[in-house]
């Protein structure tokens, strides 16, 4: 994702080059560090979710291990 706005943000540059200002070159720019800030933001956010999927399976798992685990025990020893 970064990569692709920054590329994106290279060819606009090249395309207004000929005719653009250094106001208008300036805009560019900072429209392209703003898309690149929220392309970060966006990735934290995912990293974040992913870590919070992985502790959710893993509690998810730890619970199905202790029900096979009550299942198996005899009923007598079960309180």
């Amino acid at each position: 994702m970064k990569n692709t706005v920054k590329v994106l943000a290279l060819l606009i540059v090249i395309g207004l080059a000929g005719c653009a200002s250094n106001k208008d070159l300036d805009a560019v720019k900072a429209l392209a560090q703003q898309a690149n800030a929220t392309a970060d933001e966006a990735l934290r956010t995912a990293r974040n979710a992913e870590n919070t999927a992985l502790e959710a399976k893993a509690t998810a798992d730890a619970t199905d291990n202790k029900i096979e685990r009550m299942a198996k025990e005899p009923k007598s020893l079960r309180k």
